[in-house]
């Protein structure tokens, strides 16, 4: 017998109120009604609505745009991280014939590469996290528009973010198809 954690789960809750009514002296088919769900099932799905949202041609075209706005700042990245890597390699290399002096001065701009190779980074970092919340705060209204389009189109009864829900099947993500709703908004 080959029954999921969720079958388990939900035969031993309908045990235990079977014998919690018959323990109170209630007939055993008054339990089975007790323990059926009522209704029918219903029509769920499952959102992300991160990847709905930057994966619509709207947050495409932002984000080339940012890759452009943003190259210089990272190649600058690039080209400090390669240089702290050469002179690191260096130090190593020569570190046993090179004077207390030598060693000082590499060591000092070593840390001014790691100064500015972080700050480019955060500054990066900080660019682009305010632009993705920019986004979110002006698309937002797109997005939810776009959800209920797909919710109200397949008639979902339930639909839950993808990120509080631990298993689900592929056939219940949503995603997709709400972010062709996006794309097909003007």
């Amino acid at each position: 017998m080959n029954m999921s954690f969720l079958n388990c789960g939900k035969a031993a809750a309908s045990t235990l109120l079977l014998a919690m009514v018959v323990s109170s002296g209630a007939s055993a088919a008054t339990a089975e009604k007790a323990a059926a769900p009522a209704g029918p099932p219903q029509k769920v799905a499952v959102l992300d609505m991160g990847a709905a949202l930057f994966n619509s041609e709207r947050a495409k075209v932002i984000d080339q745009e940012m890759q452009k706005q943003t190259s210089d700042d990272q190649s600058k990245i690039r080209t400090l991280a390669e240089d702290g890597k050469k002179l690191q390699e260096k130090f190593k290399k020569d570190e046993a014939v090179m004077s207390d002096d030598e060693k000082r001065k590499n060591q000092e701009k070593l840390q001014e590469i790691g100064v500015q190779y972080q700050f480019l980074v955060e500054k990066l970092q900080k660019l682009t996290q305010d632009r993705r919340q920019q986004f979110q705060e002006t698309y937002a209204p797109n997005l939810i528009k776009a959800i209920t389009e797909v919710v109200q189109e397949e008639n979902y009864d339930i639909v839950f973010r993808s990120e509080a829900v631990l298993h689900y099947r592929t056939g219940y993500d949503i995603t997709a198809r709400v972010t062709e709703k996006l794309n097909a908004q003007k």
